[in-house]
């Protein structure tokens, strides 16, 4: 264990900006290099513990990715693979690990965008261009080596825990590669146009954050996997308008209430290549949200969720007596939220597990039988993921709101623990931490930002102690935002009172120049969505368009309503089939409290929102006709019977079954009353939200002769990835909004 600190890649130089702040642009926003610093992903500690790897923008081009490390033994940080000296031009992406990117919100990345360690820590994999690479971290002469040279695409790939062979999904069949020599043997042989076999569903990626449809065993004997049938789901026409082009695409989309894919969970022998298939129950329709091994490779578990999603159960299956258990089973009167706090001992027959039972999520200790041993945190606050266990010191670590839904700490407990509300907090500095451990739980990268610090990469010892700098990314003289710091404006955190006592979190940045005795325009950021907070103390792209606006002179606002996580279940159940219109309450309280306050405009309040937040500006504005000075919506949501089952099932049921949740719900409903200026934003490819939402609020608005602005971009998915197209998106808001709010600051 090192005591030392180290400093590695620090940006350094605690230089002032020079007096005269440049102009920040949007251009400059998402121009190279970063205005954050450097463009870091998926840092990860070593097996062995040495060394922690990442993937790295480049400067010159923050959206092409490298694999980079940091090795502790020397304290140097070095570039281990650039990806175009491994394959010079990609070429295009089949259409699956396009979407597949897209389901990440990592479409406009290149390059080596995900990696993964062997279990044995010798081999690092990575895909790229299609095909499965490796590098030997033990060779001395470290070449990266090609695994699978095909025509067709591989995707996903992991290596066995006994390093041997590389599992792949090609084709929608399940493969495998023997590293050494790279002969290739197929698992599954039906994967056509309807059936996968270890590839993870459309609802899996989008809703359930599963990436993954297989599964090695500890012992690397055998591989479970789901062999997904998407017959059933309804084939349906999406339309992807490109700029000279329509293409037609026939996709089984799930739309809610209709049919959904059926699963067979099979566990595959490497040897023989015989399958066996688990039993899931009589009834067919269900999802099956997490699969994992048991430490000892004999027994698997695999949780099922009812369709409703107000049952799960966690069901242990011994493979040799291919007896089944229900341990144990989670069910709610609204829905029951999913997670990846499950984790098996190794030295003892239990487990832990995540639950909100009693109103908060908190962690529990099984035994595998299925009894509870004990409840390992408690509080009016919620555990956001478990981290890490060590076994040997009994100790479980996990991050939680427990300080505040606006941050994100670690925290620390004993598995033998009586008092589950006394837990030690372990980061200090006020922000959001997102930590990774290694498989001991003895060190973790914490990748720290707040409002004030743009992202930080550092290594801590389990206590606590920063052991290395990985990326320090001061903002010091040569840091990108050096030139805008001097600029920066603040961000200010409250608190409103809901309707049933619910404390509301807001933050502000106030507007540059600000003076009191003037009145302000408003910036209305909002998302609402229930999966997402927007107020909180960390740095991001997002954040850094609030600074934009801030700098031009609005007021920069942006409420989390209730139905959000990080708040508890009471917070969350209000928005149950009450979409569309208990955020719109909570939204509303914020905005009756800005017009009271004597720095703001209250006729020059313009609302703004991307997806879930597109959905609730146009909901301010036909909701509430003439409370807002302008609304722009982003890729929304308009007609919850136009999207997918999982997600829109959870919280407002079937529309056979809650009509009126769903008409209450819909933006069409109310689309004759909007009166306000409002700019129309859609991707004209999106397959998330489809382009149908906003053309069919097109229609509504021309029957009714209600004017609006238009914008669409052809042949761009929902998160509008292009380069120029995201700049463009961004200056559109800007000038609409300046256009209807104006800038000129008025007396009071």
């Amino acid at each position: 264990m090192l005591h030392r600190t180290l400093t590695i890649c620090t940006l350094l130089l605690g230089g002032s900006a020079s007096a005269a702040t440049p102009e920040m642009t949007i251009e400059r926003i998402f121009a190279s290099p970063d205005l954050s610093g450097p463009t870091l992903r998926q840092a990860e500690l070593s097996p062995a513990g040495d060394r922690v790897t990442f993937v790295r923008g480049r400067d010159e081009d923050r959206d092409l990715m490298d694999l980079w490390e940091y090795h502790i033994g020397d304290g140097e940080t070095r570039r281990l693979v650039a990806a175009d000296e491994v394959v010079e031009d990609e070429g295009e992406l089949s259409a699956e690990e396009q979407a597949r990117r897209e389901r990440a919100r990592i479409a406009a990345l290149r390059g080596i965008v995900e990696y993964r360690w062997s279990g044995d820590g010798r081999f690092l994999i990575f895909p790229l261009g299609g095909d499965v690479y490796v590098l030997d971290m033990s060779a001395e002469e470290r070449e990266v080596r090609q695994v699978t040279a095909s025509e067709d695409f591989d995707t996903d790939p992991k290596i066995s825990p006994n390093g041997v062979h590389v599992a792949f999904v090609r084709n929608r069949n399940l493969m495998i590669a023997r590293i050494e020599d790279g002969e290739e043997t197929a698992l599954t042989e039906d994967g056509d146009e309807l059936v996968s076999n270890g590839m993870a569903e459309f609802i899996a990626q989008e809703e359930m954050g599963r990436s993954t449809g297989y599964w090695w065993s500890p012992d690397s004997r055998h591989i479970a996997f789901l062999r997904v049938d998407e017959s059933p789901v309804e084939l349906t026409l999406r339309y992807e308008i490109e700029a000279g082009s329509i293409r037609i695409i026939e996709q089984r989309y799930p739309f809610t209430g209709t049919p959904n894919i059926t699963y067979r969970l099979g566990v595959v022998n490497i040897d023989d290549g015989s399958t066996r298939w688990i039993d899931l129950g009589d009834n067919e329709d269900i999802y099956i949200p997490r699969v994992d091994w048991l430490p000892d490779g004999e027994r698997l578990s695999f949780q099922r969720q009812s369709r409703d999603q107000k049952t799960l159960e966690l069901i242990l299956v011994d493979l040799d007596s291919e007896v089944q258990q229900v341990l144990l089973t989670e069910t709610t009167e609204t829905w029951i939220n999913l997670h990846d706090d499950l984790h098996f001992l190794k030295n003892l027959p239990a487990f832990i597990w995540s639950s909100e039972r009693d109103g908060y999520n908190h962690l529990y200790l099984y035994s595998t039988e299925g009894e509870l041993l004990r409840q390992l945190t408690a509080g009016p606050w919620d555990v956001d993921a478990l981290k890490g266990v060590d076994e040997e010191m009994g100790m479980v670590y996990f991050t939680a709101a427990e300080v505040s839904p606006l941050e994100k700490h670690l925290y620390r407990q004993s598995l033998i623990t009586h008092s589950p509300e006394n837990v030690t907090r372990i980061t200090r500095r006020s922000g959001w931490h997102n930590v990774r451990m290694d498989a001991s739980a003895r060190v973790f990268v914490n990748n720290y930002s707040s409002t004030e610090q743009p992202p930080q990469l550092s290594l801590h010892s389990a206590e606590g102690e920063r052991m290395a700098w990985l990326i320090e990314n001061r903002i010091g003289a040569d840091h990108p935002y050096a030139a805008f710091r001097a600029g920066h404006r603040p961000t200010e955190f409250g608190q409103l009172v809901g309707p049933d006592e619910q404390i509301l979190h807001y933050r502000i940045i106030r507007p540059s120049g600000f003076e009191q005795g003037k009145r302000y325009p408003v910036f209305f950021h909002v998302y609402g969505g229930p999966t997402h907070r927007l107020a909180t103390n960390s740095w991001s792209r997002r954040a850094l368009i609030d600074q934009y606006m801030a700098r031009k002179g609005y007021l920069v606002f942006t409420l989390d309503n209730r139905g959000i996580v990080r708040q508890g279940r009471a917070f969350q159940d209000a928005a149950y089939l009450q979409l569309g219109r208990i955020e719109m309450i909570d939204q509303m309280i914020g905005m009756d409290w800005l017009k009271t306050q004597d720095f703001v405009d209250p006729e020059r309040i313009g609302i703004f929102g991307w997806s879930y937040g597109g959905y609730l500006a146009l909901m301010a504005a036909a909701q509430y006709p003439g409370e807002f000075a302008a609304a722009v919506s982003v890729a929304p949501v308009t007609d919850w019977a136009l999207y997918d089952t999982h997600y829109t099932e959870r919280y407002l049921g079937t529309p056979q079954d809650q009509p009126e949740a769903y008409r209450q719900g819909n933006v069409l409903t109310y689309a004759d009353q909007i009166r306000d200026p409002l700019l129309l934003i859609h991707p004209m490819a999106d397959d998330n939200v489809l382009f149908t939402h906003s053309t069919l609020l097109m229609q509504a608005l021309q029957e009714q002769r209600i004017p609006f602005d238009l914008m669409t971009y052809p042949g761009e998915k929902h998160a509008i990835a292009g380069t120029n197209q995201r700049v463009h998106v961004y200056e559109m808001i800007s000038r609409f909004l300046d256009g209807h709010l104006g800038m000129a600051v008025e007396e009071r």
